[in-house]
């Protein structure tokens, strides 16, 4: 089920510098700029909405976390801890120009693997998902909302 999100309202809250070679864009959770790229552009809009409109403290997320798949080394976009500090809430962002296919789907599955979080969010800033996991059965259910933090 599609989410209607509008993070339009979210750029005015994102921090943005010009150096002599590229334009950075500030990462509030990893507290420094970054090069601004299409896909760091949709994941900082989304970190904004998070923690603005669902109210998940800055303190409990994690950004481009790493972790291993299949022995490769891979980074999950947005990591969301609850208050016991147990996996909650897993991001995967792509850019605009990145269609939300069955291959993000399956991309966001392999990294629940690892994390075994009850909620999963894909989105590319235009087409946004929210499913709740239930990790015995390995199915999904999928909301009209992301969930608001409730601690």
């Amino acid at each position: 089920m599609l989410i209607d999100i509008d993070f339009t309202p979210f750029k005015k809250a994102l921090k943005f510098r010009r150096t002599s070679e590229r334009t950075e864009i500030y990462d509030p959770v990893r507290k420094k700029y970054l090069v601004l790229q299409p896909e760091e552009l949709v994941r900082q809009l989304v970190v904004q909405y998070l923690r603005t409109e669902k109210k998940y403290p800055l303190s409990k997320m994690r950004v481009e976390m790493g972790l291993r798949v299949n022995e490769v080394s891979k980074r999950c976009d947005i990591l969301i801890y609850d208050k016991n500090f147990e996996p909650l809430l897993l991001v995967e962002c792509k850019s605009i120009h990145v269609p939300i296919d069955q291959s993000v789907f399956a991309q966001i599955a392999q990294y629940n693997l690892k994390f075994q979080v009850p909620l999963l969010v894909v989105t590319n800033g235009l087409a946004t998902y929210c499913c709740e996991t239930n990790l015995d059965k390995t199915d999904w259910i999928f909301l009209n909302n992301i969930p608001i933090n409730v601690e």
